[in-house]
């Protein structure tokens, strides 16, 4: 139950051959092309492009070798670290080829990109990047100093947390362990494992709260070199969308916290319970209950996935048969669960942590989601493959709802009611949750100065209470949650892609059960292999939506009433 490395390299011997020759190559290419694009001729430069992409997949091989030995092993730290520093020094000598690019005349730009039709939607989308690009010498120096700066910090957070245990019953949990306690049937399970981990968290405080503030200082100064207008920016040109749909999507999401607090009053009436709190979010209502071990999960997401399209099987039996996955909590191995792509010549890697809950049935479903995302997407190519967060998140979400509908039906109805009482749970953290992040990391990066820990704590409660009103109890421990969330560390304004992805999943599989299921197979598998070939709006375009159109986004809320309302109904029954 643990992924097989040999796709990339065999052993480190192997690896540093590539290192050498990538060191090699880099510095012939930049020999060879450096103050010299203007002068290249079409066929000359499309040879260039193709070394340029080729350096870059066998540098993105190396590092991914590197992190996934770091994510399952917080003592390879020194490990990542020297192979980070290698990459640097190599990246120096490619720096030059995409600002080059984008000093070359306009009519010289239109040239290239018309003729490189692999290459096109790269290439003009650099051309969004000038504005905020720095002299060669000035990125150098950014380059260098990167391993320092944000990364050092986000690897600091990882290994700090990977080794975070926490004492439950005379065992020693990890974080994975003891929040899946926060699903038991068992109230006093529940409380007793958020009070434990509030109390592991709190001596960590401190440090947690300087990494954000080093994360939020580090973030600053770029905005202020490279001339973006706020923070959150960057994010939005990386994810080729603008800012207007990133507020329309904030505001639409915000007008509809509503339906939180109508699900989980009904939730209290359903427990028993006259005042819900934090820790009974994830209760599971009266039913079987069922664990859901790695083998159960596998035989469920593998059905649902040949139902849907042969071809998403095909991507995720290979997954479990060549071993691309990492199962199970280990000591020292980092918490969560993601999908890393790895390069198209070889095949993504799914990490996992998983503890025989339904959540981990989802889980699974996710991120092999995303496998099926990138595998496809390997066609276009190392520079075409990178996916925008905003629609990466798009298969994960939907392999989630395939499964969901996979299960429904073959369940009792006490067992159907839970399970639509989860998934609208799992809704919620997605979408409405993730929208809380963002607006909670707005006031951080808008806070002048370093933040306190009191001030993290405000803010945080702040939001929180904004989304479930009157419905659910914030006890003064939930105030230390967000010291635990990765990705305010890992990447600053990541979360909206989550709401982004949910809100147009619901949107896709609405318009997947109403209209030609063999047609909407053929343009959904089409979405998924351009990969970062083509930009979310004309990738979306292909299903009939706009995503700069406000009433897009009303469209996956209204599939949320949908299925509130079928969960009402059962309540009813």
């Amino acid at each position: 139950m643990n992924w097989d490395l040999s796709a990339l390299y065999q052993d480190e011997r192997a690896l540093n051959d590539d290192l050498k020759e990538a060191k090699e190559r880099a510095k012939s290419f930049e020999g060879v092309c450096k103050g010299k694009l203007k002068a290249l001729s079409v066929n000359e430069f499309l040879e260039a492009i193709r070394e340029y992409e080729s350096i870059n997949e066998m540098l993105g091989r190396i590092m991914t070798y590197a992190f996934l030995t770091f994510a399952t092993n917080a003592d390879k730290g020194g490990f990542y670290a020297k192979y980070q520093h290698e990459y640097t020094n190599i990246a120096e000598h490619l720096l030059f080829f995409e600002l080059e690019f984008n000093t070359l005349p306009k009519v010289k730009q239109e040239e290239l990109i018309e003729a490189s039709p692999k290459y096109r939607y790269y290439l003009a989308s650099l051309m969004l990047e000038k504005p905020h690009q720095l002299s060669q010498k000035e990125e150098r120096i950014l380059l260098k100093k990167e391993m320092t700066s944000s990364s050092a910090f986000s690897r600091l957070f990882d290994e700090h947390f990977s080794r975070l245990t926490f004492r439950y019953d005379k065992k020693l949990l990890s974080e994975e362990e003891i929040l899946s306690k926060l699903q038991d049937p068992s109230r006093e399970v529940r409380q007793k494992a958020a009070r434990i981990f509030t109390k592991g968290l709190k001596p960590h405080q401190p440090l947690l709260a300087y990494i954000f503030n080093m994360i939020k200082s580090d973030l600053a100064s770029e905005c202020e070199l490279r001339g973006y207008q706020s923070p959150e920016q960057p994010r939005h040109i990386d994810n080729k969308i603008t800012q207007k749909s990133v507020d329309a999507l904030i505001k639409t999401t915000e007008k509809s916290f509503y339906l939180v607090q109508e699900y989980y009053t009904q939730k209290a009436k359903l427990l028993g319970l006259e005042e819900l709190f934090e820790y009974d979010r994830y209760a599971p209502l009266q039913g079987t209950h069922v664990t859901y071990d790695f083998e159960t999960s596998r035989a469920i997401v593998l059905k649902a996935f040949k139902q849907f399209n042969p071809k998403f099987y095909d991507i995720a039996t290979l997954a479990f048969d060549q071993k691309w996955i990492d199962v199970f909590p280990q000591n020292k191995k980092r918490g969560g669960a993601f999908s890393h792509p790895a390069t198209p010549s070889t095949h993504p890697y799914v990490l996992l942590n998983h503890t025989n809950t339904r959540r981990d049935l989802f889980t699974l479903a996710h991120e092999l989601g995303h496998a099926i995302h990138q595998y496809l997407s390997r066609d276009v190519g190392y520079l075409g493959s990178d996916t925008p967060l905003t629609t990466s998140e798009t298969a994960s979400v939907f392999a989630e709802m395939l499964v969901f509908d996979a299960i429904k039906d073959e369940l009792n109805a006490q067992d159907k009611r839970s399970l639509y009482a989860s998934k609208i749970e799992d809704i919620f953290s997605t979408l409405y949750r993730q929208i809380n992040f963002t607006t909670f990391e707005r006031l951080v990066h808008a806070h002048e100065g370093e933040v306190d820990i009191k001030t993290f704590n405000a803010y945080w409660m702040q939001e929180s209470q904004k989304m479930f009103g009157k419905s659910i109890t914030l006890s003064p421990d939930y105030a230390l949650w967000w010291s635990y969330i990765p990705h305010f560390i890992h990447s600053p304004f990541y979360c909206y892609a989550y709401s982004y992805g949910q809100l147009l999943v619901l949107a896709l599989y609405g318009l997947y059960k109403r209209s030609n299921k063999k047609e909407f197979v053929k343009n959904y598998t089409s979405f998924l292999s351009a990969g970062g070939s083509q930009s979310p709006k004309d990738l979306v375009a292909l299903f009939g939506f706009d995503i700069e159109d406000e009433t897009f986004w009303e469209l996956g809320i209204t599939e949320i009433e949908a299925i509130l309302g079928e969960f009402k109904r059962m309540c009813d029954d």
